[in-house]
């Protein structure tokens, strides 16, 4: 080496051996190891959708979601109108133009009665709960109010009346179990007649049931049903009593409104609502053209209520939430090999600290593979064993003493202990994390008050 050279050479090796270098690459390792962390957020995410097109999958040869619209009346309505014209050789001509409408008649009360067996069905890997069981509507129609929608060239058709359920899908039913109109037999036919609420399309079922419009008409229908994952009812009508038991044991009531009380336990749910048309936003009673247009869709999604039957860990929720907190999984165990190179005046190469921060990264494939075939908590618990020991054998290569090699192990117990809580504490998980933050700040500050980062060594 020349004489030139040598200056060049120890000015190298000054900035290389200096803090400000170390730190600096140990930063743009931490950068890079985000790509693999970006690749396994990618993948969890691949490895949900795939888990949904599965239930729903599932779900459609069953009879997906089950959602009831209904029941409503559907009574014909013939309205005549009178068009004068007149013309300089015939005079005054009067045509009578015949329009077809129907009024729509919600019930005065109705009684909805659902009593359901749920379980899991499984598709490979991935799971759906599915349910079926007897809904049974009973309740009462009335003209008394709805005679006023009627204009003095409207003549009602009662006697083409049609009582109407719409669903969500066609699959749900099983079989009619019942059918009582006014004390005689309906006879259900497939098709909701355009009463069309959101993306409903046209199914449902429909009967001829004659309409008396100086009384009360009764309904007693009971039907056998099948679905999957949720349960959702319109709530229509002036009263809506609602009541949903079911052996499911982990029930997420959802919707416009929530039971008035609820019981749970061991055994499934028992779940009562009572919704009055005063709370909400659907009309008793309207007309519509001849297609059924205009008011008969109507765009009701914010109205409906009902319960879910909710898996009571997702997975896949919890993986991707576990992997929003892997910066810290590389930040903390660099800053623990940092300190102990410091303290034991070992030095440890920035190709050892990225081999570390891949094992980290490995934790949340492991978790996410694992999980897949055994319960989270299960998975958790082995993959945080696996790469705490892992951490601390090669904490022990390294440095070459038990005390550094434990003192890796405390520390990534602690935090996957830490990660653990805040996975299960979602309310608290924001505060959990600002703690966190907080300590291992004030951990930093407090280790290296007396650290000469020129020369990386403590001060005397």
């Amino acid at each position: 080496m020349s004489d030139q050279e040598q200056p060049r050479q120890r000015k190298f090796q000054s900035i290389t051996a200096s803090g400000g270098f170390k730190i600096a690459v140990l930063v743009i390792l931490i950068l890079l190891l985000l790509i693999p962390v970006s690749m396994i957020r990618s993948l969890v995410n691949e490895r949900s959708h795939r888990a949904v097109d599965a239930e729903r999958s599932i779900m459609e040869a069953w009879g997906s979601q089950f959602i009831l619209y209904g029941p409503v009346i559907h009574i014909p309505i013939i309205e005549r109108e009178e068009v004068r014209t007149r013309t300089a050789t015939e005079g005054e001509r009067i045509d009578i133009i015949v329009r077809n409408k129907a009024l729509w008649i919600t019930p005065k009360d109705v009684d909805i009665q659902a009593d359901f067996s749920a379980e899991k069905k499984r598709r490979g890997i991935f799971s759906v709960a599915l349910f079926s069981g007897d809904v049974s509507l009973t309740g009462s129609f009335s003209f008394e109010r709805a005679k006023d929608e009627l204009k003095e060239n409207q003549e009602l058709q009662p006697q083409q009346a049609e009582i109407i359920i719409g669903l969500a899908n066609q699959k749900g039913i099983r079989k009619i179990i019942k059918a009582d109109w006014n004390g005689t037999e309906l006879f259900f036919k497939p098709g909701n007649r355009n009463f069309q609420v959101d993306y409903q399309g046209n199914n449902g079922i429909n009967a001829g049931s004659p309409f008396n419009t100086t009384g009360v008409n009764t309904f007693d229908i009971q039907i056998s049903i099948q679905g999957g994952k949720s349960l959702r009812a319109l709530p229509i009508g002036e009263v809506t009593r609602t009541r949903v038991r079911s052996d499911w044991t982990a029930p997420s009531f959802q919707g416009g409104s929530l039971p008035i009380n609820y019981t749970l336990s061991e055994n499934g749910f028992d779940a009562e609502w009572e919704i009055s048309y005063l709370s909400r936003s659907i009309p008793l009673f309207w007309t519509t053209g001849e297609r059924g247009e205009q008011d008969s869709r109507m765009n009701l999604q914010s109205e409906l209520f009902g319960v879910d039957f909710f898996k009571p860990l997702d997975h896949y929720a919890l993986n991707e939430r576990a992997v929003k907190y892997a910066i810290l999984f590389l930040i903390i165990p660099f800053l623990t090999l940092f300190f102990l190179e410091i303290f034991s005046r070992m030095s440890i190469h920035p190709a050892q600290y990225l081999i570390s921060g891949l094992a980290n990264i490995i934790f949340y494939l492991l978790l996410l593979s694992i999980s897949e075939h055994l319960s989270f908590s299960i998975a958790y618990l082995i993959a945080a064993v696996a790469l705490t020991a892992m951490m601390s054998l090669y904490a022990h290569s390294l440095l070459g003493s038990w005390a550094g090699s434990a003192y890796m192990g405390l520390v990534m117990a602690l935090l996957y202990l830490i990660l653990y809580l805040t996975l299960n504490a979602e309310d608290w998980a924001l505060l959990i994390g600002s703690i966190l933050a907080f300590l291992i700040c004030a951990v930093v500050m407090f280790l290296t008050r007396k650290l000469d980062w020129k020369n990386l060594s403590l001060k005397t």
